[in-house]
C-alpha cells in the first residue's frame, strides 16, 4: 500500500467514525492544499468540495487552485472574503482606537501586522465549517509536520480543522507525495506562502529554509542560532498544539 493509499484509507475511516459523508478543504493554489484535496478525493470519491476563499489574494493563487481542481476534477465553490475582511477590520479598529491607537495606523512591523492578517485564516475557517456543516462533511486541514512543529499557522484559523491528512509529513515528503499523485508541477515548485500579505513567503517569515528545518528535525547539525530559533518557536507555540488548559478547582 502506498503512502497516499494509507492516508486516504485513514481519512475514509475518520469520516465513517464521525458519520460524515465527505470532506471540504480550502483550495489555496499551494502544494499542501493540492495534496490534501487529492487524498480526500481518494478517500470519499464524489463527496469532496474545494473552496476558494480569496481575501485580497494574488491572482496567481486562484489560477493555481483552479489548475488543481481541473487536474483532479474536483468540484469547487468560491467565496470572496475581501469585503467581509474590510468590514470586520474597520469595526475592530474603531472599537480599539481609544485604547490602542496604533491599531488604526498602517504599520510595517510584523508584530503589529499579524493581528489584522490573522483575520483572514479565521474567516476562512468559519466559512469552511459553514460549508462542512451544511454538507455533513469534515474539514480537512493542510498543515504539514514542518509547520505544526513550529506553530506556523493561525490558532483557530488554518489550525481549526477536523483532520490533518499530511500532518506527519515534512515539506519534502509532501513534495514527493505531490509528484506521486500527479499534482501539477507549477503548484509543486511555487514558493510556499500563507498569503497573509503581498510578497509574504513562509521561509522569509520563519527566518530559515524548510530544508534547514528538516535537517534539524532529522537530528542533523544546523547553525546554533537557527537551532535556538527553532526551539524558541516550538516552545512559544506549545499552546497551539494542545487543548485550552482548564483551571483546577481542587
Amino acid at each position: 500500500m502506498t503512502r497516499a493509499e494509507k492516508i486516504s484509507s485513514w481519512l475514509k475511516e475518520r469520516a465513517a467514525a464521525a458519520g460524515a459523508e465527505g470532506f471540504v478543504f480550502g483550495l489555496s493554489g499551494g502544494i499542501d492544499s493540492a495534496v490534501v484535496a487529492r487524498l480526500c478525493q481518494m478517500a470519499t470519491p464524489g463527496h469532496v468540495l474545494g473552496v476558494l476563499l480569496p481575501c485580497y489574494s494574488q491572482a496567481q493563487d486562484e489560477q493555481d487552485a483552479i489548475l488543481v481542481a481541473e487536474a483532479f476534477k474536483i468540484p469547487t465553490a468560491k467565496v470572496d472574503l475581501s469585503k467581509t475582511f474590510d468590514t470586520l477590520g474597520a469595526a475592530l479598529d474603531e472599537a480599539l482606537k481609544e485604547q490602542h491607537p496604533k491599531t488604526a495606523v498602517k504599520v510595517v512591523d510584523i508584530k503589529q501586522r499579524l493581528p489584522r492578517a490573522n483575520i483572514k485564516p479565521r474567516l476562512r475557517m468559519t466559512s469552511l465549517y459553514y460549508v462542512a456543516n451544511a454538507l455533513n462533511y469534515m474539514v480537512a486541514g493542510t498543515g504539514n509536520r514542518s509547520e505544526i512543529t513550529l506553530g506556523y499557522y493561525t490558532k483557530y484559523g488554518d489550525g481549526g480543522v477536523d483532520v490533518l491528512p499530511i500532518g506527519a509529513l515534512l515539506k519534502s515528503e509532501v513534495r514527493a507525495l505531490a509528484r506521486e499523485i500527479g499534482v501539477p508541477e507549477p503548484v509543486i515548485t511555487k514558493p510556499p506562502t500563507a498569503g497573509l500579505w503581498p510578497g509574504q513567503t513562509d521561509e522569509a517569515e520563519m527566518g530559515f529554509s524548510y530544508e534547514t528545518l528538516e535537517k534539524y528535525l532529522n537530528g542533523k547539525d544546523v547553525p546554533a542560532g537557527v537551532a535556538e530559533r527553532i526551539e524558541k518557536l516550538r516552545a512559544v507555540s506549545d499552546h497551539k498544539r494542545a487543548l485550552p488548559p482548564i483551571a483546577p478547582i481542587d
